[in-house]
């Protein structure tokens, strides 16, 4: 006797799609949340996350033409609009555009892309300088993360989903592969299958569960990102990857910025080593003065000075691929690296058809697959 079919644990991006994904095909769901739904704690709120599709991993590549169809059903199935079109740029001697647009060319999953000169792309974007080709591609744009978790778990509500916020989960008893028992506060639930979706909770979460399951090694760091005010609130910028001798990401900063048009900005490949709920100890101003040097040099079509600014948590693994894997009833999904929102409806699915049995995973995603201890791929993803 099973109480629910599926329990999720965690409502985030990942959980909260995949209570969605499974609901919606009529498949019992209890989820957990151990704090409350919206939270800023973790990885999965603000107004303002990438969609891009510009991938040199031809998984990946096809994995945002799946997602950019799913976001679609989404919003007609909700009626929330989610995702606003701006298009994007990637551009810097160390991010390669010429390359990435030699592969893309010779891959069957077509993205449509063009590569224009420096001083093309300054015409076309005012207020944004270049120094070699720009890589652009219209299927890019922003996500409003917190009015997508709100909309999967309004969906997944409607769809039957039990769900109890401020709910931490303490135990999991394993009864072979085919059941388990999750114990929250005075909730015990049994279940045909567990999905962990607890984004950066799990590097500590999953090792003392006694679950027995190996993680591959993850980092969690907390991101500073900052907004800055359009000195001409009528310009339009893409979303934005430069890479020279750093990785910064910079995108329209949606009501996180404030009531005015701003553009979200933020190094990628930095931050210091945290855990969820611990303070970093501040920001290093060292960091802070890089963002504002960078954009001085770089957008001195904004305001030099922030109107705001805020953290999120990374969960990064060495080679920046997610983790989505099972064993026995419990499925580990961590869409990590800082470029999983992106691809939230497809994750939905992807897991829920892992917590049911209906899909084998896969191999570049497996908690043991060979090699994910060697560190980044010369492919590695990029933010989103």
């Amino acid at each position: 006797m099973t109480d629910a079919e599926v329990v999720v644990v965690g409502a985030g991006l990942t959980g909260a799609s995949t209570a969605w994904a499974l609901a919606r095909d009529g498949v019992s769901v209890v989820l957990f949340e151990a704090h409350r739904f919206g939270h800023t704690l973790g990885s999965s709120h603000g107004s303002s996350r990438i969609f891009r599709r510009i991938y040199r991993d031809p998984l990946y590549l096809r994995m945002t033409a799946q997602a950019q169809r799913m976001w679609t059903d989404l919003q007609d199935e909700s009626g929330t609009s989610l995702l606003q079109w701006t298009g994007g740029i990637d551009h810097g001697r160390m991010r390669d555009p010429e390359g990435i647009a030699a592969f893309l060319a010779e891959q069957p999953e077509k993205v449509p892309h063009e590569l224009v000169s420096a001083r093309e792309a300054e015409d076309r974007w005012p207020g944004m300088c270049f120094t070699g080709p720009v890589l652009f591609h219209p299927d890019a744009g922003t996500i409003d993360a917190d009015a997508t978790v709100t909309t999967f778990l309004t969906e997944a509500g409607r769809h039957g989903t039990r769900l109890l916020p401020e709910t931490p989960v303490e135990r999991i008893d394993v009864h072979g592969d085919t059941a388990v028992t999750v114990h929250a506060g005075e909730e015990s639930v049994r279940a045909h299958s567990v999905v962990l979706a607890n984004g950066p909770w799990m590097p500590d979460f999953l090792p003392a569960s006694g679950l027995g399951i190996d993680l591959p090694p993850m980092q969690v760091t907390q991101q500073h990102v900052f907004h800055f005010p359009r000195r001409e609130p009528g310009t339009t910028w893409p979303v934005v990857v430069h890479k020279e001798d750093m990785q910064v990401f910079a995108l329209p900063s949606g009501s996180d910025g404030g009531p005015r048009p701003a553009v979200k900005v933020a190094q990628h490949d930095a931050g210091p080593v945290t855990t969820p709920g611990a303070s970093a100890g501040g920001l290093d101003p060292s960091w802070r003065d890089r963002i504002l040097d960078y954009v001085r040099a770089w957008m001195p079509g904004l305001e030099d000075v922030p109107v705001a600014d805020a953290t999120c948590l990374y969960t990064t693994t060495a080679d920046e691929d997610f983790v989505l894997d099972r064993r026995g009833p419990v499925v580990v999904a961590s869409p990590c690296s800082g470029h999983g929102a992106k691809f939230a409806p497809l994750l939905g699915q992807l897991v829920g058809d892992l917590a049911r049995g209906r899909r084998r995973p896969e191999p570049q995603f497996a908690l043991d697959r060979p090699g994910r201890t060697t560190g980044p791929r010369a492919s590695a993803p990029v933010p989103g």
